[in-house]
């Protein structure tokens, strides 16, 4: 389904039909499909929504660089149109960036929010950096930007091991509209939110995967330490995308957080 927010198309889909509401907030360079592993177990006691952030998958895009504070309005525009008070947030990576600059914003809109694999200050990724991929795609396309970032998001183990699972997520990657990707790269890579984590009063989740060299222990640390009401969970056996690659162990995690709001 599609409905139109701040000037482009939104596409979302719905799950469940009972209990609470959860929203599904995707990494850069994916879509709403990459949460796959997690819908049949969420969609059990919540209703789940599923969108595409703007330039990625089926959602439109504009040029010009993005803001959080615009991705997070855009969130709060579907959740508006779909009559949907509060929410829990479930944000991976970019994702997560834009949960953390929602609660900030809307702070009676949000019930709970886990932040996987995400940060809440570029240490480990300078901004220098995010330009530069927004250099490559902009004079090159997304091509040359799928295989590193395959690199950073998998384990070798899990890349050489498991092709058919980590080839979609390199197609979608390589599918993301290069509007969509510099615009969100230029948003994310302005992420400042450690200072103003402590009014956040919702219960929150971070999770980081054991070997997450994009958004690593340390910047999960600075996220629980800063939080009010946090735990903190280690994936094992994982590099960035914990929910793909330990599906098992990311699942347990959130059924056991989730189940306080049943």
């Amino acid at each position: 389904m599609k409905f139109k927010i701040n000037n482009i198309d939104v596409d979302y889909s719905v799950y469940g039909e009972k209990g609470p509401w959860i929203i599904l907030s995707h990494s850069l360079g994916c879509t709403k499909a990459m949460w796959e592993p997690q819908l049949e177990m969420l969609q059990k006691n919540f209703r789940v929504i599923a969108y595409d952030t703007r330039g990625h998958g089926d959602s439109g895009s504009e040029g010009g660089t993005y803001t959080l504070d615009l991705l997070a309005d855009d969130a709060l525009g579907l959740l508006d149109h779909l009559g949907v008070d509060k929410v829990h947030w479930l944000g991976f990576s970019m994702g997560g960036m834009i949960g953390q600059t929602f609660a900030l914003r809307y702070p009676e809109r949000i019930a709970s929010i886990v932040l996987a694999d995400t940060t809440s200050a570029h240490t480990a990724t300078p901004v220098s950096m995010w330009d530069e991929r927004i250099r490559i795609a902009k004079t090159q396309g997304m091509d040359p930007l799928v295989q590193p970032a395959i690199n950073r998001w998998f384990t070798e183990t899990f890349r050489n091991s498991s092709p058919e699972i980590v080839e979609p997520v390199a197609s979608m990657i390589r599918s993301t509209s290069v509007d969509g990707w510099a615009g969100c790269c230029a948003a994310i890579a302005s992420i400042h939110t450690t200072d103003r984590l402590s009014e956040i009063e919702c219960p929150a989740m971070v999770i980081v995967g054991e070997f997450d060299v994009g958004t690593p222990l340390s910047a999960a640390l600075e996220m629980h330490k800063n939080l009010k009401k946090s735990v903190l969970v280690l994936i094992s056996n994982a590099a960035h995308m914990t929910n793909i690659e330990q599906p098992t162990q990311f699942n347990r995690a959130l059924t056991l957080f989730f189940n306080a709001f049943k």
